[in-house]
This record gives C-alpha cells, sequence and structure tokens, in this order.
C-alpha cells in the first residue's frame, strides 16, 4: 500500500512539474543574407526546440545548424563547410526573458513583447534584444519574431569572392507554438 501511495505521489509530482515548461520541438527558423540582383540566399530549420517558463518568462532555443536547408545543395554545403562551420559549431542557442511576460493576460490576439537574452552563435556570444508576437492559440502560446544579426559579431566570414553576393545582415525570422 505504501509503494502506491509513493508511486501516485511521484506521478503527480512529475505532472506538476512537467506543467512548468512549455515546449516545442518543431519551432521554425528561417534566415535570410539575400542581396537584390542576385540568387536568393535562404534557408529554413523546422526542428528547431524552444523551452517558455510561463511562470517566468523564461525562453530558451537551440538550433541545429545542419537542420537549415537551401534550395540549392551547394549552398548548403558551402553554409556549412565555409561559413557556420557546422561540425566545429554545431548549434546555436539562445537563452533570455520575455519583458512583462504574464500568461494569464494572453489573448488569442498578439500582444508586442521586448526580449532580452544572450546568443550563442559560431562560437561567440552577443547580448540581444528583439521584439516579438505572442498570444494564446488553440495549440499552446504562438510567437513570431523577425530581427537582424550582424554576421561580424559572431566572426562569421564572408570570402571576397562573394562578398557582393551575400549580406552581413541576416534577417532571422522565428514561428513556433509552444505548448
Amino acid at each position: 500500500m505504501k509503494k502506491i501511495i509513493l508511486l501516485t505521489m511521484l506521478c503527480a509530482c512529475a505532472i506538476g512539474v512537467s506543467q512548468e515548461k512549455m515546449i516545442s520541438k518543431s519551432g521554425k527558423i528561417t534566415f535570410e543574407a539575400s542581396v537584390p540582383s542576385f540568387e536568393e540566399v535562404k534557408a529554413v530549420n523546422k526542428n528547431v526546440t524552444f523551452v517558455l517558463n510561463p511562470a517566468t518568462g523564461d525562453i530558451a532555443s537551440l538550433a541545429l545548424m545542419k537542420g537549415f536547408q537551401f534550395k540549392v545543395a551547394l549552398m548548403e554545403e558551402h553554409f556549412n563547410e565555409n561559413y557556420i562551420e557546422s561540425d566545429q559549431y554545431p548549434k546555436a542557442v539562445f537563452k533570455g526573458k520575455i519583458d512583462g511576460f504574464d500568461f494569464n493576460n494572453l489573448t488569442t490576439d498578439f500582444k508586442v513583447f521586448t526580449i532580452k537574452g544572450k546568443l550563442e552563435l559560431h562560437g561567440k556570444s552577443k547580448d540581444i534584444k528583439i521584439t516579438a508576437r505572442i498570444r494564446k492559440s488553440a495549440t499552446g502560446i504562438n510567437i513570431l519574431s523577425n530581427f537582424t544579426v550582424d554576421a561580424n559579431d559572431f566572426n562569421i566570414e564572408i570570402p571576397s569572392l562573394v562578398k557582393d553576393k551575400v549580406s552581413n545582415k541576416i534577417n532571422v525570422q522565428i514561428d513556433t507554438v509552444v505548448n
């Protein structure tokens, strides 16, 4: 009988703890470093992990660099081998906090929030501040953001041969639903 009570209590605790954080393993990050009049430099990763603590507004994400897919296979190869050096720097990590986040005040209408945190990419860390649109949805909390990072901030070198065809300013779009 004691074992049944203990097992029941452990299960109840596990359920309570697991509900503290909301997770998505299928978040999407799109980045684009295109320059007008040249071939599109754009990739999508649809397997990004996002974790949100709705009680505190803490948020984190992890993207594997080899998960980014390009339309052109050669571009993907150059991205992984020459630019981002995926074997040496296999992931990008963001850890931050959503300012003024209150789970109980979210509605189905998007509200704009500021997110401050640290982005780790290509072996370098940088404090960033972005805006995000956040709302409750039928399946969880939807988070959308669009911001720019500078390749120079992360020591990502663009070879002189293609410097006119690839932008140092990289537009990043985030779309995820955590539940």
